[in-house]
């Protein structure tokens, strides 16, 4: 577990909690078909780096960034680095969370080892401190089974509550963003290029939805997408209640231990 600092000084000393913009990363080669899930670690394609530069230029609060977190693995550190261009600019460094990473063992997946890492980025601003070796051996913490991802999930956000940054892009993978969020609304929306793919995710490539911190006592760190956000994608639909959040996730669990891509948790 990684050391976390003091959040935000706010009035009467009281620490508010930083807004949080969650994106999905843009399109990699294992996105066009099964076969490619036994890619390692693959990159963007040229259609994804085309949707980062597309979020570049849409993405409406760049100004207000303060703080660039992605998982190690390759395709979001590029859509990271792509997509808010301007924060680079302005000297901010993509943070490397390891806790971020995909939830599956596959191949595509699994990240590189560290030493790979520092030398593809040894020239960017990338900030791979965090990140020390055995992050991707998919085992106890990093195992792909329920139990596990919900623990670094809710690592992740503490760590991420109790930065003092504003407002934090996190840069992350499809399935991990259900765990990470909660919310398993439409969580085999999208398959991929293939109606054959048995697994899914409710995020699109380049999806960006913007979250606060639940008012609470816990040490969940819940996120709760903003009222704005909300509005964006969904207009007037209601959202899912706290039973039918909690039935989706069990029958989205059952699927990808069912498909392999994610392993029954061990009573």
């Amino acid at each position: 577990m990684f050391n976390v600092g003091s959040g935000i000084s706010g009035v009467n000393g009281v620490n508010v909690a930083p807004i949080v913009h969650c994106v999905r990363h843009a399109q990699g080669y294992h996105n066009l078909s099964i076969a490619n899930h036994a890619l390692h670690d693959p990159s963007l394609t040229p259609y994804g780096e085309e949707q980062c530069r597309r979020l570049n230029q849409y993405f409406p609060d760049h100004q207000n960034v303060e703080l660039l977190v992605a998982s190690p693995i390759r395709r979001t550190i590029y859509t990271t680095l792509l997509s808010f261009e301007p924060g680079v600019k302005r000297g901010l460094k993509v943070i490397a969370l390891p806790e971020l990473q995909e939830t599956s063992d596959l191949p595509c997946d699994t990240g590189s080892d560290l030493a790979t890492l520092h030398k593809e980025f040894h020239d960017q601003p990338v900030d791979l401190s965090l990140v020390h070796t055995g992050w991707n051996s998919k085992t106890g913490k990093w195992a792909p089974d329920a139990e596990a991802i919900a623990t670094r999930c809710r690592e992740a956000r503490q760590w991420l509550k109790s930065r003092p940054e504003k407002e934090i892009v996190v840069v992350t993978h499809g399935g991990f963003l259900h765990y990470l969020t909660e919310d398993w609304t439409g969580s085999s929306k999208f398959r991929g290029l293939s109606t054959a793919f048995s697994i899914g995710t409710g995020w699109a490539n380049c999806e960006t939805r913007s979250y606060a911190f639940a008012d609470e006592t816990s040490d969940n760190a819940s996120l709760q997408e903003t009222s704005e956000s909300k509005e964006r994608r969904r207009g007037s639909e209601k959202p899912l209640s706290k039973t039918e959040q909690m039935e989706l996730r069990q029958t989205t669990h059952k699927t990808w231990e069912q498909s392999g891509y994610q392993i029954q948790t061990k009573v």
